[in-house]
């Protein structure tokens, strides 16, 4: 006796209607599947992921407000992800890299029912750290010009020129910003390979700062010296982390 199968709850997400009408519709030609959700926005894909609790994503990469990138980071591995998207040689080879599933816009019935079935079969479909694909996609040198976290039902897209400093907690890190801190699942060395590096220093193991926020240095002990900020906020600063800063200064 064959085994039952249910269908997959699929929700979609692409600002374009005539690309969701498309998806729709050829999501009914693969059938054993049910549309739970259908999203305009990264915003509402977050959304649709927590209420829902889908099988899959159908994922557009590039959209306004968040893309599908940042979308992931926020849902982190919570639902398997299918990239949906128009020719990008950077998000393409990501793809390829991290062997991860994605559709080339225009995309048929049957190349679609192909990654449906490697969502069944699969059960880890993300290999990779959302943060790690999204730099991936990135072009060469191009730094990150935003952030994104989420403090629980609420979701904060960062700018990173609003960030003062960013601190390390365990497997987080803390972005300390007008007076108020926001924790990301992430390591303070993937970050800083990610930020601008003009603009961005490590001083301290623990510390990454903006270096707009920085008002002196001063020395503390006998090598040992103290950053302080124009908020009045003093942090560490290492040894090596004094001679990045004089490089830059």
């Amino acid at each position: 006796m064959s085994e039952l199968r249910l269908p997959l709850r699929v929700v979609i997400v692409d600002d374009e209607e005539p690309a969701r009408l498309a998806m729709r519709q050829q999501l009914e030609a693969v059938g054993d599947t049910e549309v739970v959700g259908e999203c305009t926005n990264g915003f509402e894909a977050i959304k649709a992921v927590t209420e829902h609790k889908p099988d899959v994503m159908l994922l557009d990469v590039q959209m306004p407000k968040l893309d599908g990138f940042e979308v992931l980071e926020v849902t982190g591995r919570d639902v398997p992800v299918v990239f949906v998207t128009a020719y990008d040689e950077y998000a393409l080879r990501a793809f390829e890299v991290h062997a991860v599933d994605y559709l080339l816009k225009p995309f048929t019935a049957q190349r679609l029912s192909e990654a449906l079935e490697r969502v069944r079969s699969r059960q880890h479909p993300l290999g990779v750290a959302p943060t790690q694909l999204r730099a991936a996609a990135r072009k060469p040198g191009q730094p990150l010009d935003r952030v994104i976290i989420r403090d629980g039902a609420d979701v904060h897209v960062l700018a990173v020129g609003k960030i003062d400093y960013v601190e390390a907690q365990d497997d987080y890190v803390a972005f300390h910003t007008v007076g108020k801190s926001l924790l990301k699942e992430q390591t303070l060395t993937e970050l800083e390979s990610q930020l601008d590096r003009r603009r961005f220093v490590r001083i301290h193991r623990s510390y990454l700062l903006n270096i707009d926020r920085l008002a002196k240095v001063e020395l503390y002990a006998k090598d040992s010296r103290v950053a302080i900020l124009h908020d009045g906020t003093k942090l560490s600063v290492s040894r090596t982390g004094y001679q990045r800063l004089q490089e830059l200064l």
